[in-house]
């Protein structure tokens, strides 16, 4: 019998812990799942036989020791930042690691004790990062096959909200931690390259600068640019490629409102806002315009950040409910970022019987001999409900595939890994498939070589 050990039972890892259970008597699995929330990791387990939920502090390194001792294979889904002290667990007690999160430097820095242990420690192994890295390979290591040199490439990933349950003028709902909506693009200029040339877009200009993409049956998106799109000229060895960009989509016109936040400042985290606990929400937004007696809030924004009373921008900021004198749930003074997460985090949430979506497209432009040919990719998975959501499905069985390709020799390598080999990205990517999570390829004639949206 293997033995798998999962560190934590949040939202992302319920389609994972089913396919452990509904895969668990076939391959002799016996799986652990622990939590701080014991009544969660229970509930997850299902009642299976197979499965055991169960309340643990996995930060406390003595309490998880018996469990890491007594696994095979380790799966964290805890939050990235904790990964590092379960990796060094692994190490010595010679256990694979499994993470969906990023590779960081400490991550990176066991590369060479990983080896010396004889273990793998796979990362990047969700959606995005994961099902964009193996995908993308899959047809960059393609190209290169048939002796093609790549010209462009761009990569555009969202979780947002289904079709059938798109019903605000946002089109959006919280799919995902809302935190890191409320902070996305923050933390430095968006970096590329476009035809030779680096671009930088800082962030006070992100959200005024997208790309609109159609995706065949789902209509237009619009794409923001992802931080650092550079680092992945070495991570799929396209070091020479004139143009290489990477975002996230919204629906149009998201970005053009969610400027509004921006440009007052309302979503800057480095500070904490006096008085913050007393607002109301039509006060945390008053906070950042010019004092006039005689003005409305309503009217000085308009005046200060230039919107007509017709723009549809004005109607998502009034349905949002920012000019209404209602509290929000604070018991102490909090960042203008806290206070406006607790806004859409009051408005945003799925309702019951609402699916999300996540949403890839993948843009490959390159030359073969003397033509130009241009592929495009896309991947639009829809959530069952709100405990299997399209969220969960494309982070976790990408996780659980990996597991068990690790735990049946599948996959041999040893040190921290990035899911971009063959070997391991084309089972994976076959077993999605089975599971609804596929790319429809399009080849486009003519080629579209030069994006001026930038």
């Amino acid at each position: 019998m293997k033995n798998i050990l999962v560190i934590g039972a949040g939202l992302s890892a319920s389609s994972m812990i089913r396919y452990f259970i509904n895969h668990a008597e076939k391959e002799n699995w016996m799986i652990k799942v622990v939590d701080r929330d014991g009544a969660l990791a229970v509930k997850k387990c299902d009642g299976s036989p197979f499965a055991e939920g169960i309340a643990l502090d996995a930060l406390n390194a003595a309490a998880r020791r018996p469990f890491m001792e007594w696994a095979d294979i380790v799966v964290s889904m805890l939050p990235a930042r904790f990964h590092i002290e379960i990796a060094k667990d692994c190490i010595q007690l010679k256990k694979n690691l499994v993470t969906p999160s990023y590779i960081s430097e400490e991550m990176q820095a066991l590369h060479q004790d990983a080896i010396d242990a004889g273990i793998v420690i796979m990362n990047e192994i969700g959606v995005d990062p994961g099902i964009d890295h193996m995908s993308a390979k899959q047809i960059l290591d393609k190209v290169e096959t048939l002796g093609g040199k790549m010209h462009i490439f761009e990569s555009f990933t969202g979780g947002l909200v289904a079709p059938e349950s798109d019903n605000n003028p946002w089109n959006y709902k919280l799919t995902w931690n809302p935190r890191n909506v409320v902070l996305a693009g923050q933390g430095g200029a968006a970096k590329f390259i476009q035809e030779g040339q680096y671009k930088y877009i800082p962030y006070h200009k992100l959200f005024r600068r997208t790309e609109i993409i159609d995706i065949p049956g789902y209509g237009k998106f619009e794409g923001y640019a992802n931080r650092d799109s550079l680092k992945y000229r070495d991570i799929y060895s396209l070091q020479d490629i004139p143009t290489i960009y990477r975002g996230t989509f919204r629906r149009k016109g998201f970005s053009k409102a969610w400027d509004v936040f921006v440009q007052l400042g309302a979503t800057d985290d480095t500070y904490v806002l006096e008085g913050s606990k007393n607002m109301t929400k039509r006060d945390f937004i008053n906070a950042f315009l010019p004092y006039n007696p005689n003005d409305s809030v309503e009217l000085k924004l308009r005046h200060a950040l230039k919107i007509d009373q017709d723009d549809t921008i004005w109607e998502k900021l009034v349905w949002l409910g920012i000019f209404k004198s209602d509290k929000v749930d604070i018991q102490e003074d909090v960042t203008p970022a806290v206070f406006l997460q607790k806004i859409i985090e009051e408005m945003w949430q799925l309702d019951a019987g609402d699916k999300d979506m996540i949403v890839m497209w993948h843009k490959f432009v390159y030359d073969l001999g003397e033509e130009c040919h241009e592929i495009n990719a896309s991947m639009v998975v829809i959530g069952e409900d709100q405990v299997h959501t399209a969220m969960s499905k494309t982070v976790g069985l990408p996780v659980a595939i990996c597991t068990k390709l690790i735990l049946n020799k599948s996959i041999n390598i040893t040190g921290v890994q990035l899911p971009i080999q063959s070997n391991v990205y084309t089972p994976i990517l076959e077993e999605l498939a089975t599971l609804g999570i596929q790319f429809k390829e399009k080849e486009i004639i003519p080629p579209v070589l030069y994006n001026t949206s930038f």
